[in-house]
């Protein structure tokens, strides 16, 4: 065994940073027999460097972090401050000073994941990044390395467990979106600011990542079709139910039928009480993959979290010391196929719309006549109402987002339909 020690720097200390240090320092022998050497953590950047840090030696803190990536002497940079810049240069300073780099950043990855990886290759380093996108759970290597043989046709999951605590609760409970986020919040599963979780933004950064490694094509984040949940109300999850459905934040990555191009998106969808991602619950995580010859896998856990996160961190960080140990580097970026990424008017699947109407006769003949014209096939059609007001939900077979959108402004132009309350999309058939 090696006894010179593997030099490592970590840029962040906050929630996650502190649990990998605090894991490298307890699991310090286990580490050591792990990887054929001891790693050592020679440096922590931090951004107010008066701040009280258990556990770690005071004389490794330091507010410079170019100078400690530059140092030369650095095996592994392990970067988790978040954020595009100074993560961009940081991480791209340590390839060029000899370092290879262990990041947790998806915002990062999603939007210069090519220009990241090309870096590495340049300069025969290594980029790994599992904690990225699902915290502990174990999806980037499976991806990557265990399904490189197969070919995934599709990857759909929960991949933020902020939306999933507060969907989830509004489905047990009956509460509403505020009562449900507020309480997120007490608990700590949501931000003061909650944006980049409830509108998705988070969830499809780490749909552009999935996406990428999935079908060999670079996905960035502005590939990726993004709609949050802030409007998904009561009303739906009672409708859910009657169809034998609940409502998830879902990030979707799918290849075409035909193979030749690729779609990416996050959206709040209806899905089968039957589908195992329909009993993931709380602020976990899971993503359902299909591929050619494994067939369907379910990867689960916790999704979020100092020490879930940190956990993914150690997995890449003992990798990477790993090939560094042996001279060689990992899988890289795997762009191959090149596939065009289709726009969100093309991706096709069911709706759910629901309908306020003059309780009438030949009200729904009329709507059934706009459905028909633009080519989109009913499949169960469901009337309530009195006193002059009606409610008409309408379930679809698959349509094209592109053709149900053009059914919905032709809906709106109708004297009968009083207003369109709500649209969904189903998945998970």
């Amino acid at each position: 065994m090696r006894t010179r020690p593997l030099k490592v720097a970590l840029l962040g200390c906050g929630v996650v940073g502190s649990e990998v240090a605090r894991i490298m320092t307890t699991h310090a022998d286990d580490l050591t027999a792990r990887i054929g050497a001891p790693v050592e953590l020679v440096g922590v950047a931090v951004r107010r460097p008066s701040k009280v840090r258990a556990g770690i030696d005071p004389d490794l803190i330091t507010t410079d972090a170019t100078a400690l990536v530059k140092r030369g002497d650095i095996d592994v940079v392990v970067e988790v401050i978040g954020g595009i810049e100074p993560a961009r240069a940081l991480i791209t300073t340590a390839f060029e000073h000899g370092a290879s780099v262990v990041s947790a950043n998806k915002a990062l990855l999603a939007q210069d994941g090519a220009a990241l990886h090309a870096a590495a290759e340049e300069h025969g380093k290594d980029l790994y990044y599992e904690a990225a996108v699902a915290g502990a759970i174990p999806l980037i290597r499976p991806l990557r390395e265990s399904l490189a043989g197969d070919k995934i046709n599709r990857v759909m999951g929960i991949v933020n467990g902020t939306t999933n605590f507060i969907l989830d609760k509004m489905d047990s409970t009956g509460a509403g979106y505020q009562e449900a986020l507020d309480e997120a919040t007490a608990l700590g599963y949501a931000e003061a600011d909650p944006t980049a979780d409830v509108e998705a933004f988070d969830a499809a950064a780490k749909a552009a990542i999935l996406a990428g490694i999935a079908f060999h094509t670079r996905v960035r984040l502005d590939d990726v079709y993004r709609e949050g949940m802030t409007e998904v109300t009561a009303a739906d999850f009672a409708s859910a139910r009657g169809m034998g459905c609940t409502i998830k934040l879902l990030a979707i990555c799918e290849r075409a039928a035909d193979g030749g191009s690729v779609t990416a998106r996050v959206h709040p969808a209806m899905i089968p009480l039957t589908h195992p991602l329909a009993s993931v619950r709380g602020a976990y995580n899971a993503v359902f993959v299909e591929s050619e010859a494994a067939g369907q896998l379910m990867f689960y856990g916790p999704g979020a979290g100092g020490a879930p996160t940190a956990s993914a961190v150690l997995g890449d960080l003992v990798a990477v010391c790993r090939n560094r140990l042996g001279g060689a580097t990992g899988p890289g970026d795997s762009a191959y196929a090149q596939l065009p990424v289709s726009p969100m008017g093309e991706v096709v699947t069911r709706y759910h719309i629901s309908l306020d109407v003059a309780d009438k006769p030949g009200v729904l003949a009329q709507v059934a006549t706009v459905f028909a014209e633009h080519g989109v096939s009913i499949d169960t059609v469901r009337q309530s109402g009195k006193d002059g007001e009606a409610s008409l939900v309408v379930v679809t077979h698959r349509a094209s987002d592109a053709s149900l959108a053009g059914t919905v402004e032709a809906l709106r132009g109708l004297d009968t339909v009083r207003g369109v309350s709500s649209i969904m999309r189903v998945e998970g058939e």
